[in-house]
């Protein structure tokens, strides 16, 4: 699972071993007060932590820990006041388990939700950092109402809380502290080779997570073009039993007329470099051609229109390759996986958007490789001028359909905020499967309007198109400015993850669209 950029660049930084977690995962049953570890972490709804007259548990599984441990846990949680609401937790140090400490962890309400199992694992491993422990058990207060199928998403959710909550990306510190975490053991949701798929299944989708929130954490510095197309190369050679490696560079992007793209990356000492992976499985009919395109701007000073001002959020803009850490964090997980019956196309061109003599001005004309002319009235709208030949690309390897992924418009986490991510897209069908995908994720998704008659403020009098419309509905003209690049034959959905790409809670990437993304492929798998 570990992961490295290597290579000493600008400022002497280089990048230090990747410390992704290697964990070994169990589906056990067995009686919770008999386990023996260092923590054993129970999480309880609401109404799991009803009392009687007494203040004692009334569900069953706490009575029976409870009981086992005098009734002290009753009376610490209390005291504790937990009462099983979402994202409250407790740890307590009590002696008669054969765990050392026990764990309650609140689930809310009694329908609980992925989100709400990821926050269980995620505790579960919060608290194994805090008491650098070693070996974890998890489990629920109740299972009752939970289907066979629902036992297996919990306990996936479970997983993905647990790895993605014990990563750290510590790459560039000087000091850091090893993850302790070797094992972790689920309780209570079932055992055979079901559950063990889905818990592998999991952990595969997490390493493309942490992929992809290494990739966007780097700074631009070290994540030049070139080396985000050594990282695509890196997994194709990993997988090559699966996955092949074209990297493009700028004078076989002049052969196929990318001038739009190409005028982004002009003003940059660092060279473009158009990625292009392709996923083809090692046996079987192949049923389904799909593609995943990634926005890949390591760094956007915003050009000429240079990002200026409170809010500009230039000091972040390494996170500008969001769209295109996704797409090679679904590539390394696929490559773990190995659907099959679907090709899938993983398509990015990175490049940057400086600043210099060479680079393109505001009212510039360049021409896309599908012939369409652009007048550019600002190049801080250098996104969709990178996509726009990158969907003609895609396009052109025979796909049915695209999903490109960009952290394109502030406009959109104006409209959605910094959790949800703006889709748009023509075709209702291909609407409902991602948003199936995201709804098993847990990723958040909104369909806005593509409403055509907005596509009026992006004429031009000189040329076929200007690259960005008013500040009104920005979001929904820059993915109109899409469209014009997509084959009619096509079904194509533009994910704007502007928001939700990078938390500022935490001051890292989220892995954001990783995990739809496999979803997605998989449902276009024969498996």
């Amino acid at each position: 699972m570990a992961h490295s950029i290597a290579r000493d660049t600008l400022g002497l930084t280089h990048t230090n071993q990747s410390d992704a977690p290697k964990i070994s995962f169990a589906a056990k049953e067995i009686d919770l007060v008999e386990w023996k570890g260092d923590i054993l972490a129970v999480g309880a709804t609401e109404k799991d932590l009803a009392r009687d007259g007494n203040s004692k548990f009334q569900n069953p599984l706490l009575q029976k820990l409870d009981s086992k441990l005098s009734g002290l846990l009753s009376e610490a949680s209390f005291e504790e006041d937990f009462s099983g609401k979402f994202g409250q937790s407790t740890i307590l140090r009590l002696p008669g388990l054969g765990s050392k400490r026990i764990a309650l962890v609140g689930l809310g309400s009694s329908t609980s939700s992925t989100a709400a199992y990821r926050s269980l694992g995620e505790a579960a491993a919060a608290a194994a950092k805090s008491a650098q422990a070693s070996n974890i058990a998890i489990a629920l207060a109740s299972t009752d109402g939970l289907s066979a199928e629902s036992k297996l998403s919990s306990a996936s959710a479970i997983t993905t809380g647990a790895v993605l909550g014990t990563f750290e990306d510590n790459r560039f510190k000087s000091e850091s502290k090893k993850p302790t975490l070797k094992s972790l053991d689920i309780l209570g949701l079932g055992t055979g080779p079901e559950i063990e798929k889905k818990i592998k299944y999991a952990a595969d989708v997490c390493a493309g997570v942490i992929l992809g929130r290494e990739l966007v954490n780097a700074p631009a510095n070290v994540l030049t073009p070139a080396v985000l197309a050594e990282e695509a190369k890196k997994i194709a050679s990993t997988y090559s039993d699966v996955f092949s490696a074209n990297i493009l560079d700028v004078e076989q992007c002049k052969e196929l007329k990318m001038g739009s793209y190409l005028a982004v990356a002009a003003a940059s000492a660092n060279p473009a470099h158009f990625i292009h992976l392709s996923y083809k499985p090692s046996s079987g009919e192949i049923k389904k051609k799909i593609a995943l395109v990634g926005k890949g701007l390591t760094f956007d000073s915003g050009g000429y229109n240079i990002k200026t001002g409170p809010g500009c959020s230039i000091e972040l803009m390494k996170f500008d390759m969001g769209g295109a850490a996704a797409v090679l964090g679904a590539a390394k997980a696929l490559g773990q996986i190995k659907p099959a019956g679907v090709e899938v196309h993983f398509i990015v061109a990175a490049c940057e958007n400086m600043i210099s003599g060479t680079g393109m001005r505001p009212g510039d004309i360049i021409t896309a490789s599908n012939g369409k002319t652009i007048e550019v009235n600002n190049t801080d709208a250098e996104g969709r001028l990178t996509l726009a030949d990158a969907l003609v690309y895609a396009c052109n390897q025979g796909v049915e359909k695209i999903v490109d992924l960009a952290t394109l418009t502030g406009a959109c986490v104006v409209a959605l905020g910094p959790s949800i991510a703006g889709i748009f897209t023509p075709s209702d069908d291909l609407a409902k499967e991602v948003v199936a995908a995201s709804e098993v994720s847990g990723e958040k998704l909104w369909r806005l309007p593509m409403e055509d008659s907005y596509w009026d403020s992006m004429k031009s009098g000189v040329a076929d198109m200007v690259n960005t419309g008013g500040r009104q509905g920005g979001a929904i003209t820059a993915a109109l400015f899409l469209k014009q690049f997509v084959d009619e034959k096509v079904q194509w959905m533009h994910i704007d993850l502007a928001g939700p790409v990078w938390s500022d809670k935490k001051k890292n990437a989220t892995g954001f669209g990783v995990s739809t993304l496999v979803e997605w492929v998989l449902k276009n798998s024969t498996n």
